[in-house]
């Protein structure tokens, strides 16, 4: 049987990123070049995200060319339009006559905390990201790159108690069914083993030494929370089954639980959760099976974020507790 060790080794997936060591950010980029059918779903109270109404089942474009995860807050939307125009350069996109328009949706992260704030994701950032994933196919690099690079969770008592986390990956399969997802994890809350239930990033108590309960801290603090806009989990979910645009966004719905499963809390007001399916269409499979797969493998990418994370800008990560 095949092995899937990336999403770029499912048929007609390429994905890169590009990262920004000095400005602590960076974008992760998708790409589908014959279109995948899309679906979104948005859950986060602080949404930065680009053609998110496209994927709407009842709208009338039916392929996605490129997902683009990205930081630098809503700057870092400017990424999306570097991949719009390399995919047009590359004569990539539906054809609408006088030229091929690609379809590409995104979603950004906050992350201008944790390198300047004036260096942000752009145009050129994702152009190259565009250019490194289809010029030379490779497994995605995890970790601290891309929309990773400048990821922390745990916010709860600021900057001083928060940890390191990164982009993660998974791919699951069953059968033929493939999903593989991709996620940046920028969370207000921790990120927990749905396993284990072990905390394996996240509030740091006041040592520096274990991670401890945001959702307790949560409720302790209750009207005294100093939260604010500078968290969001965003992912990329990827499959070869032959879904519609309303399946797709109800995977993409199904595939929300996994945020539930392993960011404590999650939903936040304060955060901007976002998933996106692409879907390539090769394998016919029920629905729910697909809903559930897609929910494993996003539950794995968001713990790889943390496992694959290295402490970084002021910040320890899983890897530097004991």
């Amino acid at each position: 049987m095949r092995e899937y060790r990336s999403i770029t080794d499912i048929d007609g997936i390429y994905a890169a990123s590009v990262t920004n060591d000095k400005g602590a950010t960076g974008c992760t980029v998708i790409v589908c070049p014959a279109g995948a059918t899309g679906g979104v779903d948005v859950r986060g109270g602080a949404p930065a995200t680009r053609e998110t109404d496209l994927l709407r089942p009842e709208e009338t474009v039916q392929c996605l060319h490129a997902v683009v995860l990205s930081g630098g807050s809503a700057f870092g939307l400017a990424a999306s339009t570097g991949v719009i125009e390399e995919l047009e350069r590359r004569d990539i996109g539906l054809d609408v006559g006088v030229t091929k328009v690609p379809i590409v949706s995104g979603a950004c992260l906050f992350d201008l905390m944790c390198g300047p704030c004036d260096i942000r994701p752009t145009a050129a950032d994702g152009a190259d990201a565009v250019a490194a994933a289809l010029d030379e196919p490779a497994p995605l690099v995890r970790g601290n790159v891309g929309a990773g690079t400048g990821c922390t969770v745990g916010k709860l008592a600021g900057a001083e108690r928060c940890m390191k986390s990164g982009l993660g990956e998974c791919v699951r399969s069953c059968g033929e069914l493939v999903c593989g997802a991709v996620s940046a994890v920028n969370a207000v809350g921790d990120i927990v083993d749905p396993t284990s239930g072990i905390a394996l990033a996240g509030l740091l108590d006041e040592a520096g030494e274990h991670v401890i309960d945001s959702t307790e801290v949560l409720l302790s603090l209750a009207a005294t929370m100093p939260l604010s806009r500078t968290n969001t989990t965003i992912s990329c979910v990827v499959t070869n089954a032959r879904l519609t645009k309303a399946e797709a966004t109800k995977v993409a719905q199904m595939a929300a639980d996994a945020y539930a499963h392993t960011i404590r809390p999650t939903h936040t007001t304060n955060d901007g959760d976002t998933i996106f399916v692409m879907a390539t269409g090769e394998v016919e499979m029920p629905l729910d099976v697909v809903g559930v797969l897609a929910t494993k493998a996003l539950e794995g990418a968001i713990v790889d974020a943390a496992h694959s994370a290295k402490g970084a800008y002021g910040f320890k990560a899983a890897c530097d507790l004991t």
